[in-house]
């Protein structure tokens, strides 16, 4: 999985589960690592906070603003990442459903659960 949508799909998996006690360390630990990557940007900084409460709405200004502050380029925040998905959502960590790989021009693709996507190309 690319790493912005490793990120996001961490942080949406997160919000829900942190709701329930599960946890919530992990998602606090990650929004954390992506707040002091916004710490001059307070737009980037709304908009991971109106993420939390309505993700399809703010995906993609939440992911244009991860991709402006290098955060697919962060190890720590892709390691964060990856270790809210572990705990949040073992099984499917286990069986390698969030280690997608894509090499070359990918359009239109599409990582996750409970997705919907149109594309139109060209």
């Amino acid at each position: 999985m690319e790493p912005i949508t490793l990120i996001i799909t961490a942080l949406v998996a997160g919000a829900a589960k942190a709701a329930g006690d599960a946890a919530p360390d992990a998602y606090n630990a990650l929004k954390a690592l992506i707040k002091r990557k916004f710490e001059n940007e307070p737009k980037a900084q709304m908009v991971l906070e109106e993420h939390e409460q309505d993700p399809e709405t703010y995906e993609a200004p939440l992911k244009k603003k991860l991709a402006e502050a290098g955060a697919d380029q962060d190890k720590e925040i892709i390691k964060a990442a990856q270790e809210l998905l572990k705990q949040v959502e073992p099984e499917e960590s286990a069986s390698g459903k969030y280690n997608t790989v894509f090499q070359g021009e990918v359009k239109g693709a599409q990582i996750g659960d409970r997705n919907t996507q149109t594309n139109i190309f060209s």
